[in-house]
């Protein structure tokens, strides 16, 4: 890319904080980031534990469309994370 082009911006959400997985393993945002090749949106986040402590791995990133989609559940179709904090 060169330097005089655009980046197109990154989304507003999710927001940084605490989520809760739909099979119920907490999760941090970290912020979002953009794909070095095709600059597609991607959500950094940690793993936490059942009390909210991060977990010794290293920081995942999941597509943004990933993140954001929403996925069956006994009572219908519901957001793949929820924000709890």
């Amino acid at each position: 890319m060169a330097q005089h082009d655009t980046l197109p911006p990154l989304p507003d959400a999710p927001a940084c904080g605490v989520y809760r997985h739909t099979k119920g393993n907490l999760y941090e945002v970290l912020g979002l980031v953009r794909h070095s090749e095709d600059l597609s949106p991607l959500v950094l986040y940690r793993r936490l534990d059942e009390n909210g402590r991060p977990l010794p791995d290293a920081p995942w990133v999941r597509p943004h469309a990933m993140w954001n989609e929403l996925v069956p559940s006994p009572l219908g179709l519901v957001p793949r994370f929820q924000k709890i904090s």
